[in-house]
């Protein structure tokens, strides 16, 4: 059965599903693992959401997918990311989230 993504919504086939990094379990609340509700994400997902937020952003203003759905900051990935097949994509680091590491 194949898994979706929590964030864009794409289906994960079946035979994708043996790599085993290609969803992975994101912490809606960063740093709180213990409490942290989560979600499944596609790797380019993940990686893209801690590239453009800190820690502090997800835990106080990004702690559900609802939110992160509607971040300015991810409006043109999602719109990208909805229209490929891609599992394996390059992510940068904002230079926003690189300042408050």
């Amino acid at each position: 059965m194949a898994t979706t993504c929590a964030l864009c919504r794409r289906s994960i086939p079946d035979e994708r599903l043996e790599d085993p990094g290609v969803v992975q379990t994101h912490h809606l609340r960063p740093e709180e693992r213990a409490t942290s509700p989560t979600v499944s994400l596609c790797r380019p997902c993940h990686d893209q959401v801690h590239a453009l937020f800190t820690n502090a952003e997800l835990r106080e203003s990004f702690d559900t997918v609802a939110a992160l759905r509607d971040a300015d900051r991810l409006a043109g990935y999602l719109g990208w990311i909805r229209g490929t097949n891609k599992l394996d994509v390059s992510t940068r680091t904002s230079d926003h989230v690189r300042r408050e590491r």
